[in-house]
């Protein structure tokens, strides 16, 4: 089996980072209808924002801007972990919803931030250099 990374849809970050916008919208259909245009508006363009700076600081192509989109999208995964939090505490999402995409959360942030030590090791060497 091939495991040559070709394009940022091979990263499994950038994969499982789609699961878990198809997983919030489908809780945020949910949601009561006078949130529509604030927390699931707000909690839909932060967890779009995960996979999408992934996307695009692949497409940037030079380590140092990939960095940044890599940062950049793990802060919108921040922001969606605390937007899924105050959603629980205001019971539009029950205790099970919670746990399964928390543990997504985590997962995507664990994979994240490896790849971003991975880009920033790989600067590290070829600007000693």
């Amino acid at each position: 089996m091939d495991s040559k990374i070709s394009t940022y849809k091979d990263l499994i970050v950038w994969q499982k980072a789609i699961s878990l916008v198809t997983d919030i919208y489908s809780l945020t259909k949910k949601f009561p209808a006078d949130e529509r245009f604030g927390l699931v508006s707000q909690l839909n363009r932060a967890v779009i924002s995960v996979p999408s700076n992934i996307a695009e600081g692949w497409g940037r192509e030079l380590s140092k801007n990939y960095l940044q989109f890599l940062r950049i999208s793990r802060g919108s995964l921040m922001e969606v972990e605390t937007m899924v939090l105050i959603s629980k505490n205001l019971k539009f999402i029950n205790d099970a919803d919670y746990i399964l995409i928390q543990n997504k959360i985590e997962e995507v942030g664990k994979i994240l931030q490896g790849l971003i030590k991975s880009i920033y090791q790989k600067i590290k060497i070829t600007t000693v250099v």
